[in-house]
């Protein structure tokens, strides 16, 4: 089992951003709706017609647990750790984990950073501020 996420031919834009700092979502032409986890269609009205779009990395904590254990690699060696989901201002939900240590509450501002690890950048949120 990897403990980094798969590169493909879909998804090389999405970590290419990430490894340069940005984070990018997918928008529809025709409905204008965006999503993401990145699909090569529209999980609304399932038009084919999605492009690529940088967010603007900022985000509210939606929901959260702090984990404590966790026998997958590479996870075990990071525990605790908060698992997250936010909603980017953009709209769409997004799973993450929130780093920084500050005192978490439903609703706070969060802004994107990366974090490095086995040769891919993978999106994490800290508090803004």
């Amino acid at each position: 089992m990897s403990s980094t996420p798969e590169t493909d031919a879909f998804t090389r834009a999405y970590w290419d951003a990430a490894a340069a700092g940005h984070l990018l979502i997918r928008r529809c032409g025709a409905c204008g709706r965006a999503h993401h986890y990145p699909r090569e269609f529209c999980p609304y009205c399932w038009s084919e017609d999605v492009t690529w779009e940088r967010a603007s990395g900022r985000a509210t904590l939606y929901t959260w647990s702090v984990v404590h254990r966790n026998d997958l690699p590479p996870f075990g060696d990071r525990v605790p750790y908060t698992a997250a989901v936010v909603t980017l201002e953009e709209g769409p939900r997004m799973m993450t984990e929130v780093v920084g240590g500050a005192v978490l509450r439903a609703g706070m501002r969060l802004r994107v950073g990366f974090r490095e690890g086995d040769g891919v950048a993978v999106p994490v949120f800290r508090p803004e501020g």
